[in-house]
Parts: structure tokens; sequence; C-alpha cells
């Protein structure tokens, strides 16, 4: 059996009411009355009608006020609300369309036209048809692996999905108000990151570059990257940004596995295949020439190449889940630990000019660092040489502070290259990001690196900033790691 659309008539006047009952009441429609404002509320929520036939001129609350409530509430935001008035001129209208009415019917009624726009929006049978489309919308986002928030223009969190819930701890239930800032409840929970993107950041929705929440790695739980997107919406209900938090974990690390392995190739093994392929040749060309002490020499050159080789190897598959070397068991980093890193790098790369200094730091056993060495080492391996790749004459001058801060340690790298665009310092933690193509052949914005740079110090907590030099050429790269003791600065 075919269901009635129902008509919720809404009049302060008894005669206008049962004008309606004669006029309507044997079209085939429920009919349901309210006498005042507050009484259509109720009743509307109650009903969720098809139609509301809305008097303008009621005591208290009139009928614009009445319109203006139900295109807030969201359940009752897109039924069609037809305004009854006596008003005829044109400014009452422009009133009842800014407070949402969707068409006028005037006083005294025309019997044929008010049966005739009820017989079309109720056979359109508009506002169920969006209730049936919301309802399987709203099914599917609360299945989504994805979050999704809505957010008012003040930042007011308006709607959160199951799984936004769960990220952000909520435990109000879905139909109550949240009651939150969605920055200021996002900080509670995570870093936000890079930084300068979160500043004013819902008047940049359209900015390219991604902005992330991390939730750095515990002794019981490891890191959480969501990504987060925003965009802008339409101004119905009080709605204006949807933002989407996708879980980039898996893509992070992806990333910063490839990252790693190139990294060890390129810096590991260069140095032992040298005497292999140098002591064969030389061997292979000379051999008859060659006493057998000379061929013994040359072969225990390549021996000895060969055994460092099989160990930088070995190495390597140890560093291939970088975020392993980020866990408890594989140690901590000492500033003793990073200055014979630096001297280790600095000879790798013939670098002829780095100068390091020491701030506030009486001590340097006594001072630990959340980071292993094994991180410190391609974190500072990735800073140097970006230095001398973007260094005009691949020779720059170094300078690396390392200094105690109640923040924890700072580590700046100081060079005398490139100074970066605006565009490229704003993207220069960003994953993926790529410049224009330089004279050196390579992506102005420092390429993937940094972002695996950024990456792992977010993920223990600590901040990524670069900014360029303003006393000479070149950018300052600083880093700051929480202390893993207590430390008085």
């Amino acid at each position: 059996m075919k269901q009635k659309s129902t008509i919720l008539i809404v009049d302060d006047d008894s005669i206008g009411r049962e004008t309606l009952n004669v006029l309507l009441c044997n079209q085939g429609y429920d009919l349901a009355f309210a006498v005042n404002g507050p009484e259509a509320l109720i009743k509307a929520a109650e009903l969720s009608p098809d139609v509301i036939l809305l008097d303008v001129m009621m005591p208290g609350m009139d009928g614009f006020e009445v319109c203006r409530r139900l295109r807030k509430d969201k359940s009752l935001a897109n039924v069609p609300i037809l305004m009854l008035t006596s008003l005829g001129d044109r400014e009452s209208r422009l009133q009842g369309l800014e407070a949402g009415a969707d068409d006028f019917i005037s006083k005294p009624f025309d019997t044929f036209e008010l049966r005739a726009r009820l017989k079309t929006i109720t056979k359109l049978n508009r506002y169920h048809t969006l209730l049936v489309e919301q309802a399987k919308f709203e099914w599917v986002v609360e299945q989504a692996d994805d979050a999704y928030v809505i957010l008012d223009h003040n930042d007011q969190i308006f709607y959160a999905n199951s799984q936004a819930r769960k990220y952000f701890n909520l435990q109000t239930k879905q139909d109550e108000p949240i009651g939150e800032k969605f920055l200021e409840l996002a900080k509670k929970h995570y870093h936000c990151e890079p930084q300068q993107t979160w500043t004013n950041w819902l008047e940049y929705v359209n900015q390219p570059s991604p902005r992330y929440l991390v939730h750095p790695e515990t002794s019981n739980a490891h890191a959480l990257w969501l990504q987060v997107d925003v965009m802008e919406m339409s101004r119905g209900a009080g709605e204006k940004y949807l933002v989407r938090l996708r879980n980039v974990t898996d893509t992070i690390l992806a990333e910063r596995r490839k990252w790693t392995f190139q990294g060890q190739i390129r810096h590991k093994l260069k140095t032992p295949l040298s005497p292999i392929t140098m002591g064969l040749e030389y061997l292979k060309s000379n051999y008859a020439d060659l006493s057998e002490t000379d061929r013994k020499e040359f072969i225990e050159i390549a021996y000895s190449g060969a055994t460092r080789l099989h160990a930088e190897i070995e190495e390597i598959f140890r560093y291939l889940d970088v975020s392993d070397v980020l866990k408890p068991e594989f140690g901590i980093c000492q500033i003793t630990d990073i200055l014979l890193i630096i001297d280790t790098i600095k000879e790798d790369m013939a670098l002829k000019s780095v100068h390091v200094s020491q701030k506030n730091i009486k001590s340097p056993d006594n001072i630990s660092i959340f980071f292993s060495p094994q991180a410190m080492e391609l974190v500072l391996t990735e800073l140097l040489s970006n230095a001398k790749k973007f260094h005009p004459e691949g020779s720059p001058c170094l300078e690396i502070n390392i200094s105690a801060i109640p923040e924890g340690l700072c580590l700046q790298v100081c060079d005398d290259g490139l100074q970066l665009s605006p565009e490229q310092m704003a993207n220069i933690w960003t994953p993926f990001y790529q410049g224009e193509k330089s004279f050196t052949g390579e992506a102005e914005g420092m390429g993937l690196g940094l972002s695996m740079v950024a990456s792992l110090i977010w993920e223990i907590g600590g901040t990524c900033h670069a900014y360029n030099r303003k006393e000479k050429k070149g950018i300052i790269i600083e880093l700051t790691l929480p202390f893993a003791n207590t430390f008085e600065v």
C-alpha cells in the first residue's frame, strides 16, 4: 500500500487551520496541525513531514523564526516549507526566502493552486528522497576506514564519523553536540606538522601542501600518521568545511624504507667496492709481472674490501625498516656519538670545511636523546649531502651548532650554498614535493630526503625548521630532539 504524504499545517488562527483541513482532507494526505511556533518545532521533529505549510503572522515566534530554526536542524533542514501569508509586499517575501522558505501561498487561498503545488511537491517526494540518500551516505561514511569531520566557519566540530571519534577519543554519542574545536582537539592528541601549514589553516584550504597529524611512537604503540585534506562546502545549516583524515602510516614507512635503502647503497657500498674492483683489475692486468708477494698483497686488499662490503650489506639489511632504528632496543644517542658520526661523514664525503660548536653542554656524556646512532647517521648524511649537492661548487663551508635548550637538543646545520624561495621553503618538509629542475639537475625543493628526515624527527616528538641565512647565502636546517634523560639547561 502506498504511504500517504504527511503535511504539517502551522497556523495560530483556528479558522485558517479549518479552511486548510477542508481543502486538503480528501486529497490523500495525513494532516497534522500546530497552533504556534514551539509546537510546530516539536511536531516537525516527531513527524518528519513531507511538507510544512507555515503561517507567517503568529504571536511570539513568527513564521520567519520557525523557518530559520527548522533550517538549522540538520534532520529537518531539507523539508519543503510553503509560507502562508497575506503579505504581498516584496520585502516580506525576501525575508521569507532569507529565512529558508521554498515558496509562498497567498491568503485567501486559491484552491486549485494550493492543491496543484502540494501534489507536485509530494509527487516528487523530494524531501523523503533526500532522507533516503542521506541515510545511505551516512551509513557509508560511518563504515569508512577514513575519518570525516564537518566544521563550521569557527572551526567548531559539527559532525564526526565513527573513525574520527576513535582517532580523537570522543566519548559523546553520535546525536550529542561535540563542543570542541578541531585544531584544539587535534593538538591534544597529535603533533600538527608541518607546523607552518597549520597557521590560520582554514583560510588556506586550497593550499597544495598536505598537513599531517602525527602521534609519536611510544613504548606500547607504533607511530600514527594521519593526512588531513580539507574541502570547502556550501553554506548550508552552518556547515562549511569537510575534513578527511586518512591513515598514511604505511605509505610514509614505505617511502622511508626506499629512501633508507637508497641512502645505504649510496653511502655504504661505494667505499668498499673501490679496493675490490681496483685491486682485482690491477691483478688481472699485471698478474704475470707481479711477484708472489705482490699478488698476495693485492688479493688481501681485495679480500679486505669484500669483507667490508659484506659487513655493509648486512648493516643495510638491518636498516631496511628505518622505524626499527628508533626503537629503544637500538639504544639512544649521545653528543659523543653525534661528533663521531659527523667526523665519519665528513671523511666519506670529502668535506673540507666543517666547523662544529657546542653551547650549554658541560658534560656531553650525560646528555642523551631519544634517537639511535643509526637514525642520527641517516639524518646527518642527508643534511650534509644536500649541503654539498646544492652548493654551486660542490664544496660548502658548513657550521654545525649543537646546543641544549629546554625543548631538547637543538642541532643546526648551516651551509653557504643556495637560498630557497618562499614556495620551496613552505614545502621543504613535504613528502613527494618536487620543484622545478635547477642547474644542478636536482629538484629545487631538496627532494624526498628532507621529508624523510622530518618524518623521523616528528615521530619522536621533535621539530624541524628551515630558514634562509640573513648574513650570507645558504640555509639553516634546525632540528630539535627530545632528551632521553633529565637535564637542566
